[in-house]
């Protein structure tokens, strides 16, 4: 019986973590022990900062929507609340898009939010 050799499946197999290691810099790209251990700290980062991407745009979002309400003298909170007291459920990216792009838009929706708070706000 003929042996088996295995120098097709080790080259695809380094074939396939090279690929990708691009990128990297120093011999992460081109050596395959140090482009393992970069290939998998890489995929760590990317597993971790999916979930990070996350937050940082509702931290972005909230932002744009404070400055566009202290624009038209209104708070971030005091809006919130508005909008749950009025029932309008719009969600923080859709606020920010609106403040950044449609800016009588967003008027409306701050009147809105301002008609439905008590007259003591």
């Amino acid at each position: 019986m003929a042996r088996v050799k295995r120098g097709v499946t080790s080259h695809a197999r380094h074939k396939k973590v090279l690929k990708l290691a691009k990128g990297s810099r120093g011999r992460a790209k081109n050596c395959i022990r140090v482009a393992k251990q970069r290939v998998e700290k890489d995929m760590q980062y990317a597993y971790r900062d999916r979930r990070v991407r996350k937050r940082e745009f509702r931290s972005l979002w909230i932002q744009r929507i404070n400055a566009a309400a202290r624009a038209h003298g209104f708070t971030y909170g005091q809006l919130i609340h508005g909008l749950a007291v009025a029932g309008l459920e719009l969600d923080r990216k859709v606020l920010a898009d609106l403040a950044v792009k449609d800016e009588a838009g967003f008027a409306e929706v701050l009147r809105t939010a301002r008609e439905a708070l008590p007259a003591a706000a």
